[in-house]
């Protein structure tokens, strides 16, 4: 299997002058939702499928938590998920509080396993 890339011309927005190029960008085969993982993960370690479901229902609550705590989550070779926020800068110290904080994301840093999947992963043009 490889992923697959299509070709998009893209300007450059802090110079519209500025002539178009062109950049490779993932054509995305569809989705996979929680039941299909579901019934994947089930099917391939042979746990059955309602425990399976509880589990991944569960991780994603027991995830929550933790990062709602300002945890790292470290996943072994899958990887790790954190919280990073992102906000203007104050000219003291005093000044700068939570309002001053615009962007709240999940981060993903992929693990040794995910890593090895990136290094080894073909690319080809759709």
């Amino acid at each position: 299997m490889a992923v697959k890339y299509v070709t998009v011309t893209k300007g450059n927005p802090r110079d519209l002058e500025e002539p178009r190029k062109w950049y490779a960008i993932t054509k995305n085969s569809g989705t996979v939702g929680i039941k299909t993982m579901d019934k994947a993960i089930a099917r391939t370690s042979g746990v059955d499928y309602g425990d399976t479901k509880l589990v991944l229902k569960t991780l994603t609550k027991v995830l929550g938590e933790y990062l709602a705590e300002g945890k790292i989550i470290r996943m072994g070779s899958l990887g790790s998920f954190q919280i990073r926020i992102k906000g203007g800068g104050a000219t003291n110290k005093e000044q700068l509080d939570a309002s001053w904080i615009k962007t709240k994301q999940i981060v993903f840093r992929p693990g040794r396993d995910m890593k090895k999947l990136l290094k080894e992963l073909v690319v080809e043009k759709a």
